[in-house]
């Protein structure tokens, strides 16, 4: 039997009350909010708006609770453009979604901060059903711009070592998700497949949770994909709304974990899927693997930022009630 674990990818939209509030707070301490530094007021409402979507995830039975990257304006860029050695530089558009985020310019050394810890130990959850969100050690090098290290290579290790410092200063956690859409949207090179994965399990190694690294906007291409399944975590993460086939591919060609990330509810569509249709693309994926998998994450295909909140907290109760219908035979 394969265990379902109704979970998501975090990054959530801020509650509609929290928007206007914070908007008006921002106004008046922008120089503040771009070292992380926010105000008391500030930090209240974001406070405000955890708790809130905390409450969301409990009610709709996830098995799995994060904090909701609430802060994350930047969105994957956020642990770099908070970060004292980092200037955020001008608007960039990220990926293929319509939202626009500041270019993290990296100028001195990546110490670690702490300041996702900190976020991790204002979320009231158990320690079994916690989960940490970080952006994947290639996906946020692929996202900032290096002016300080010189070297592709040497600035993916010191993004790495920088996301390891971070997690050494977690609270105790059950799962974390590492997000790395740029190994589908911006491959490595040939020559840097094999150093993406090693990075990613170092990033794995700094914590004793079970680690999966969520792909998404695609199928991660054959090469990048072979040298993945060299990385020491616990599931890779497939976009089944965006590629269903490529993805069926990977698995079944090259072999994937015991467990399995399953991205089966559209981040960015309003639509909202049944429990039911959720299911069937469960049953879809099982029947059609050559893998019995231990444990599978019904998840979103992406982050749940695009959507509007109603839609958002009706995905989480889909997500819940999908994980709790009948039992499924691996």
């Amino acid at each position: 039997m394969t265990e379902l674990v109704a979970t998501t990818p975090g990054l959530y939209p801020l509650p509609d009350w929290a928007k206007d509030e914070l908007s008006d707070l921002k106004g008046h301490q922008k120089g503040d909010l771009i070292s992380g530094d926010e105000g008391g007021e500030i930090v209240d409402a974001y406070q405000r708006a955890r708790t809130e979507v905390v409450d969301a995830q409990v009610d709709a039975r996830l098995d799995r609770i994060v904090e909701g990257q609430l802060r994350w304006d930047d969105m994957l860029a956020h642990p770099l453009t908070v970060h004292d050695n980092v200037e955020t530089g001008g608007i960039v558009r990220y990926y293929d979604n319509n939202n626009f985020y500041r270019d993290p310019q990296v100028q001195g050394e990546l110490t670690a901060s702490g300041d996702v810890a900190a976020e991790l130990e204002s979320v009231d959850a158990d320690a079994d059903e916690l989960q940490a969100v970080l952006p994947g050690p290639y996906s946020l090098a692929d996202l900032a711009t290096d002016e300080f290290y010189g070297d592709e290579a040497g600035f993916l290790d010191a993004i790495a070592d920088f996301l390891v410092g971070e997690i050494e200063q977690f609270p105790a956690h059950e799962t974390l998700f590492l997000l790395e859409p740029s190994l589908v949207e911006n491959e490595p090179a040939d020559d840097a497949n094999e150093h993406a994965s090693e990075v990613i399990d170092r990033v794995a190694a700094a914590t004793d949770a079970n680690v999966v690294v969520h792909t998404y906007w695609g199928a991660v291409p054959e090469r990048t994909y072979a040298h993945l399944m060299d990385a020491d975590v616990d599931a890779i993460g497939f976009d089944f709304v965006t590629d269903a086939d490529e993805s069926l591919y990977n698995i079944n060609e090259y072999g994937t974990k015991d467990a399995i990330a399953m991205g089966l509810v559209d981040g960015q569509n309003t639509l909202v899927e049944s429990p039911e249709t959720i299911r069937d693309r469960v049953d879809w994926v099982l029947e059609n693997t050559h893998t019995d998998f231990d444990l599978a994450y019904l998840t979103s295909n992406t982050e749940l930022f695009y959507l509007p909140v109603n839609k958002f907290e009706a995905k989480l109760g889909a997500l819940g009630d999908a994980a709790t219908l009948a039992e499924v035979d691996a």
